[in-house]
């Protein structure tokens, strides 16, 4: 019997409208493979087309999980409810969505919210179960909608996931395991955007300490940066291996342990 393992596949890079709309990067969210468990978390513009790309089957999906609303992240939700439920047809598989994704100015239609076994509302300081992975929902990032990062737990590994939100003092303490994947919209500090910039990140991952990071979802001034290079540069200023995502890359979380 082959050993289990944690994976995570990111179908999509991309953040901030301008690269998304122009789809210098993609952005079709992250595939979580954690075990005998299947998630797609924040299935963006495109990520029908990246599952297909990557091969992965969407009717085998468990469960899709939606830190917000916003477009970048949620635009492929309804292809992909339906995927997951060979269009209605089967009804499996759980939602994970904020309150304000399902009630005001809702992203998830209507009639497709019978189609899988359950909508979950994911609320601050919520725990959540599908098979034998958990995950938090520890505190409501500054967003401009209801907003949400995870620690996500499996039997192997915990991993924290920091969504878009504006950097507030305690943010780090709320977030923990041997690997935290983060998003990174800008290169500079100052803009008034509720995403993290580069040294903002940094200071988070110094604070929290994993063993290894992953940059991702990056805006124009990060991706024209660099951020291979910035994540090298990180790496030696922060003593954490520091990783920049691309487009498909897969990630086995044993790695983070040897990092």
């Amino acid at each position: 019997m082959a050993e289990l393992s944690d994976t995570i596949t990111f179908l999509g890079t991309a953040g901030a409208r301008f690269v998304v709309i122009r789809q210098f990067l993609a952005s079709g969210g992250a595939w979580l493979d954690l075990g005998d468990t299947q998630i797609l978390l924040d299935p963006g513009p495109g990520s029908l087309v990246q599952v297909a790309r990557r091969k992965l089957d969407p009717a085998k999906l468990d469960a899709i999980v939606l830190s917000h609303k916003h477009l970048d992240h949620s635009g492929d939700i309804n292809i992909m409810i339906e995927a997951m439920t060979d269009g209605g047809t089967k009804k499996r598989g759980t939602v994970f969505a904020p309150a304000d994704a399902l009630d005001q100015d809702p992203v998830i239609l209507s009639y497709l919210r019978s189609y899988p076994e359950s909508i979950q509302v994911l609320t601050e300081g919520g725990s959540y179960t599908i098979n034998d992975v958990s995950f938090k929902t520890p505190i409501r990032h500054i967003h401009s909608v209801e907003t949400y990062g995870f620690v996500f737990q499996t039997p192997r590994h915990t991993f924290s996931w920091i969504t878009d939100t504006r950097y507030f003092d305690a943010l780090a303490s709320h977030y923990e395991g041997d690997l935290l994947v983060i998003n990174v919209v800008r290169l500079e500090c100052g803009a008034p955007l509720d995403h993290l910039s580069l040294p903002e990140a940094k200071q988070v991952i110094a604070q929290m300490k994993p063993k290894a990071a992953i940059l991702t979802h990056f805006g124009m001034t990060m991706w024209r940066a660099k951020p291979w290079e910035l994540a090298e540069r990180l790496s030696e200023e922060t003593g954490i291996t520091v990783i920049a995502a691309r487009d498909g890359m897969k990630f086995n979380l044993a790695e983070s342990e040897t990092a």
